[in-house]
């Protein structure tokens, strides 16, 4: 049992993108005043890892107006998530762009748009009733980057308690990746999108779907790769809905 719990607290630092981790050791202290040891099995309650009845909502209250890292500087509303709670599927992009930034609601600039229509358009064609607004989109850290810059390591690892809650919630089926960033943070995998797109992988137990982000697609020399995105969604899609 204490094994089984000790490789669900390092999966759970490997998620948040944590790699390594330091064994504090204990001061050299006389022997009159060692403790009487405690008999075997007892030992520290390590805190759980999602709070108990956790909630969307209790997740949005808990960041709160949150300063944990540099991104809050020139941040001007928090992008927490949107979208359907009991979905079966989820998708993760990067972080916020200047429109969602000013809105509070993640991809609903020009890369949302085409993300928008890159669900419908394909659940339509594959007799799948599904609208944007039936699954939920979230993105890996909260608040935009100077620039649209890449997140850094330090900023994902604090955002990530967060997205790991979202997801510990909502429970999906499976969850797709948008982009470099989103799938090394769910996969751990260093590898480029590229190599990464159109195959499984898996967030603790759950299946994740590697693709494109809509930015990307949205690039003039990028055009061909919009059918490799196409075709992932709806690989994804049929084994979500199938």
């Amino acid at each position: 049992m204490a094994d089984n719990l000790l490789r669900q607290y390092l999966e759970f630092y490997r998620d948040l993108g944590v790699r390594e981790l330091y064994r504090q050791m204990p001061a050299i202290v006389p022997a009159a005043a060692v403790p009487v040891q405690a008999p075997a099995g007892a030992g520290p309650e390590l805190p759980p890892l999602t709070p108990s009845g956790d909630a969307l909502l209790k997740i949005l209250e808990d960041i709160g107006d949150c300063r944990r890292c540099r991104l809050h500087e020139g941040r001007g509303k928090l992008v927490f998530g949107v979208g359907n709670e009991h979905s079966p599927v989820v998708f993760v992009g990067e972080g916020p762009g200047a429109e969602e930034d000013e809105q509070g609601i993640p991809f609903v600039g020009r890369a949302g748009q085409l993300l928008t229509q890159m669900i419908e358009n394909t659940a339509k064609k594959e007799g799948i009733p599904l609208r944007r607004e039936d699954v939920y989109i979230c993105n890996v850290v909260k608040c935009r980057p100077p620039g649209n810059r890449t997140p850094e390591p330090d900023e994902m690892e604090i955002c990530g308690e967060f997205l790991y809650r979202q997801l510990s919630v909502i429970q999906p089926k499976a969850i797709c990746a948008l982009g470099g960033t989103a799938a090394r943070a769910m996969t751990g995998h260093k590898e480029g999108v590229t190599k990464m797109r159109g195959k499984w992988y898996k967030w603790r137990e759950v299946p994740v779907m590697v693709t494109y982000h809509p930015s990307y697609l949205l690039r003039p020399y990028n055009q061909s790769a919009k059918r490799d995105a196409w075709e992932d969604l709806k690989r994804l899609l049929h084994f979500v809905y199938d």
